[in-house]
């Protein structure tokens, strides 16, 4: 008994999610990201609902500290049978669930393999010519011929079975990428996370939300894995089990396969955003205060060093796109990544991206070979996608030695703890520098660090803007606040409220912007 469940959740927004849960007996609710469903609210226990097929319906097991309300009642640390039609209230959410009946189930993993064997019988890939096997060309042979196929396996499908999906679902894992072709072509979708070929997740609004698309089997889905790597000369296999690669939109891809991957092929795909964001439209989203984005704006203007410092998936690279839209049209850009994802709008751009070793362990060209590169060729500015190793003493030699104005990111969770780190991957540049040299460097080099943080509801907010300061008596970097996120406090749904706020530290370098005309005399920011 494991054909699954069919899940109806009500946001606190009043908006609906239909979600799948196929081919299994239970399904686990909770704030954690390992469960089933996530439902990220305070009110919501990391797992509180344990929820399992049983003869004529579903079971539910509460394991929560604030319980789970059924039928008016609030269930406790205990188990009960849940009648059809009931709805579930858990933390904000109202969740309706059905067990899947074994007829609405779609067509079984082992089906699919048999349909794409026949596929491939049937087109006899070696006999077609190059020319043939453009995408464009080949995709209305192989729906034509999915469509001759799928009807001789009519009989073992059952009568439920949507036809014209199935077909496109192959299609798609025959020439694309199989069931991520639909979430690469949502926009409201900004990641991608394939545990296994059996269980997807995607990002929405900040927001991590299980799908039910899946793969056929692992085979199929590192078929797509191969269709991403190889046209950019990449490999996949057990002699190198992971990779680093980007999508013809620039959407950033990391895949993993056994041995490294247990459970399966795993892919997490960053999306690229299709139209970049502007300034204001950050400030409308509350991700920063228009004082925040007016001082930012003129920050980069006067060629003051930046480095925007965050965790992962926090907006770092996004914002650091929005902040390059403030460089003049007249200046030489020279961008540098590991995999491209700034998009400038400026004429006088040169975009370059590091390279990895082919397999005799020769040809690859590191960040810092770049970084040492891009001097070389005459910038005004250097854009560094992020500083991760030895590169980071190249960077801050940059920005001191005629390169103002320039920017990149880091991984840290506060402004002092980007300087650290910056600290330490200067060392791992493998020159004999001091600490006190290497933070005299930064005292020299660096003027603003702006820490970018994702909160527990998935909405993405500046939380201090911060001038480096010079170096103290003790050999410690003066750090000084110039606006911070004050949070107040957790709305009803769950969403982090709070406000921008001055801290009324005056800039060392705002004179700069009075001499340049960026503001009026009497103005402080």
């Amino acid at each position: 008994m494991s054909d699954g469940f069919a899940v109806s959740v009500v946001m606190p927004d009043g908006s609906k999610q239909e979600l799948t849960i196929a081919d299994t007996s239970y399904f686990t609710v909770g704030r954690d990201p390992g469960c089933h469903i996530v439902l990220p609210a305070p009110a919501v226990s990391r797992i509180h609902l344990h929820v399992e097929r049983v003869t004529g319906g579903a079971r539910v097991v509460d394991r929560s500290s604030n319980g789970t309300v059924l039928a008016g009642e609030r269930l406790y640390d205990t188990e009960t049978l849940l009648a059809p039609g009931e709805d579930l209230r858990v933390g904000p959410y109202l969740l309706r669930i059905s067990p899947l009946a074994a007829s609405e189930a779609s067509a079984t993993p082992e089906i699919r393999r048999r349909i794409h064997r026949s596929l491939l019988d049937h087109l006899d890939l070696a006999s077609l010519e190059a020319a043939d096997m453009d995408a464009e060309v080949l995709r209305p042979r192989v729906v034509q011929a999915l469509q001759q196929i799928v009807s001789r396996f009519d009989a073992e499908l059952s009568p439920s079975t949507d036809l014209a999906k199935l077909v496109s679902e192959m299609t798609d894992e025959v020439l694309g990428l199989g069931p991520l072709q639909e979430l690469l072509d949502d926009d409201s979708v900004s990641e991608i996370m394939v545990v296994d070929p059996n269980t997807i997740y995607v990002e929405r609004q900040g927001k991590i939300r299980l799908t039910s698309l899946r793969f056929t089997d692992d085979e199929s889905c590192r078929g797509a894995i191969e269709r991403i790597v190889t046209p950019l000369g990449r490999r996949i296999d057990e002699s190198t089990p992971l990779v680093d690669a980007r999508l013809d939109d620039g959407s950033r891809v990391n895949a993993i396969i056994p041995p490294l991957a247990i459970r399966g092929p795993c892919i997490t795909i960053r999306k690229f955003a299709q139209r970049p964001l502007q300034m204001n439209e950050l400030v409308q989203l509350g991700s920063l205060s228009a004082a925040m984005a007016r001082f930012l704006q003129r920050c980069v203007r006067a060629k003051k060093n930046l480095i925007v410092s965050g965790g992962t998936g926090s907006g770092k690279t996004t914002l650091l796109n929005v902040l390059s839209t403030e460089i003049p049209a007249g200046e030489r850009i020279v961008t540098i990544e590991d995999a491209a994802e700034l998009r400038l709008d400026q004429p006088h751009v040169v975009s370059l991206e590091s390279k990895p070793t082919n397999l005799e362990g020769c040809g690859g060209y590191s960040i810092r070979d770049l970084v040492k590169n891009a001097l070389r060729m005459r910038p005004d500015r250097i854009i560094v996608g992020e500083c991760r190793a030895g590169e980071a003493i190249d960077m801050l030699q940059a920005m001191n030695t005629g390169h103002q104005g320039s920017m990149t990111t880091t991984h840290a969770n506060s402004a002092m703890e980007a300087l650290k780190r910056i600290e330490t991957l200067c060392m791992m540049a493998g020159l004999d520098l001091s600490p006190r040299a290497i933070r005299e460097q930064v005292a020299g080099s660096l003027h603003v660090i702006v820490q970018q943080t994702r909160f527990s509801d998935g909405s993405r907010r500046l939380t201090s803007v911060t001038e480096v300061g010079q170096l103290g008596e003790g050999g410690e970097l003066a750090l000084d606040d110039i606006f911070v996120f004050h949070r107040t406090g957790t709305g009803a749904s769950g969403e982090v409220l709070g406000e921008h706020r001055t801290t009324g530290y005056v800039p060392s370098f705002l004179d700069e912007f009075i001499t340049q005309g960026l503001i009026d005399g009497g103005e402080f920011l």
